[in-house]
């Protein structure tokens, strides 16, 4: 009897010991709570807009979070042990029209509501990326076009190209994060006084 409980202990252990390793869940991050500033220069935006989904190359269409080193930058690498909670098209997409909802009193909508609208917005994602310059020094990058339509004259009424980047705390990917989200805020805010400004000179 002593022998075989022997033999089922042993094989017991064997099994914790040698099985499959048990795999850990990868940290997600969102960008956090909305920084909601006096933005947008003062002005109001008094037209409708709809605003169309953030797009962004397919590299970027995942919840990875990129970085790459500045002396290999056409290089791009993840974190295996932390990720977005979506891509970064997605909450950019939510962030920017939380905020333009914020300052317009003329209606925000999404392409799904299947309202036309006075004026139209799209973005695209360029890049969004943490990068390291030195190995203990990184920054969020971020790079982006927005194009302003107006709908009824069907023209294009103004297209910019934004980049943002705020320095890193820590060089992981907490780091990343936080300074990525600071650069998000930037150019969400950038975007919304931008549009503002292009529809009111329109407007004159």
């Amino acid at each position: 009897m002593k022998e075989l409980l022997m033999i089922f202990l042993t094989a017991t252990l064997a099994g914790c010991s040698f099985g499959p390793a048990v795999k850990q869940t990868p940290a997600t991050y969102d960008l956090g709570i909305p920084r909601y500033n006096d933005i947008a220069g003062g002005k109001t935006i008094n037209v409708s807009l709809l605003v169309y989904d953030v797009v962004a190359p397919f590299w970027l269409d995942t919840a990875a979070i990129v970085y790459r080193f500045k002396r290999d930058a056409g290089r791009q690498q993840s974190y295996a042990d932390s990720q977005w909670v979506a891509p970064p098209a997605a909450l950019l997409t939510q962030r920017l029209r939380g905020r333009f909802t914020q300052t317009s009193t003329g209606g925000v909508v999404g392409v799904t509501d299947g309202v036309r609208a006075d004026y139209t917005l799209r973005v695209e994602l360029e890049d969004f990326a943490q990068v390291f310059d030195q190995p203990d020094a990184s920054r969020g990058v971020i790079m982006a076009r927005a194009s302003l339509v107006n709908t009824t004259r069907r023209v294009l009424v103004a297209q910019k190209d934004f980049t943002f980047d705020h320095a890193a705390t820590t060089s992981n990917a907490e780091g990343g994060v936080e300074a990525l989200t600071d650069a998000s805020d930037d150019l969400i805010d950038a975007i919304v006084t931008w549009t503002a400004a292009s529809i009111a000179t329109v407007g004159k």
